[in-house]
């Protein structure tokens, strides 16, 4: 059955330094979503295309920065997570999205380029970063919202298996990241997937 979707998309206009959200309606998500434009992307060099449906969605926390509560610090961190990415070779920002505490969701690759936040988990998964240090405290209601809206809208687009497994970052690999408090949180959700998950074998029985 086909549904019907509010909707809205983020773009920004600038009026002097100060950026404004504009709602347009041509994107079939309930939720705001800040193109790559929009937050001042430089073009990527990394455009390697994602075989399609993924089997693994992986969560992740930045740390630093810190959590963003204004759309404009928000995007000032895209770009400077970019940079820094950049400036290891990934050739663009790592994750596919982020999510601020604003609520909004930031592009990141997108749904069609393979990402670089997972090391052997990278071919088979997405990557949805949630900006903030989530070790202790738990992002916001709205920041948890779009994340999950953010899944559902991989799985209708056909870029996310609608079987997908969810797990955070310290399943795949050595990591403190998401943060004990966002892992927690998102063990209660749908398609959650509990355990420590060897991508370098399942790599090795995966045709690309």
């Amino acid at each position: 059955m086909f549904l019907s979707f509010c909707i809205f998309i983020v773009f920004c206009a600038y009026t002097s330094s100060h950026p404004r959200l504009i709602e347009k309606d041509h994107l079939s998500v309930d939720f705001p979503v800040c193109s790559r434009d929009c937050w001042g992307a430089v073009p990527s060099k990394d455009t390697r295309p994602l075989n399609k449906p993924v089997p693994y969605v992986i969560i992740h926390h930045t740390a630093i920065p810190t959590v963003c509560n204004t759309t404009t610090r928000c995007m000032r961190d895209m770009r400077s997570m970019q940079k820094y990415h950049n400036s290891l070779g990934w050739g663009d920002i790592g994750y596919h999205f982020c999510v601020g505490g604003d609520g909004v969701a930031y592009e990141g690759r997108g749904w069609n380029v393979i990402g670089i936040h997972a090391g052997p988990a990278n071919k088979l998964s997405i990557g949805i970063c949630l900006i903030g240090d989530w070790r202790v405290e738990t992002p916001s209601a709205e920041q948890l919202a779009t994340t999950k809206k953010l899944l559902s809208t991989g799985v209708e687009m056909g870029a996310i298996s609608s079987d997908y497994k969810l797990i955070g970052h310290n399943q795949a690999m050595t990591t403190e990241c998401p943060g004990g408090a966002l892992l927690e949180e998102v063990s209660t959700w749908d398609n959650y997937h509990p355990g420590h998950v060897n991508f370098r074998e399942l790599n090795k029985q995966t045709k690309f």
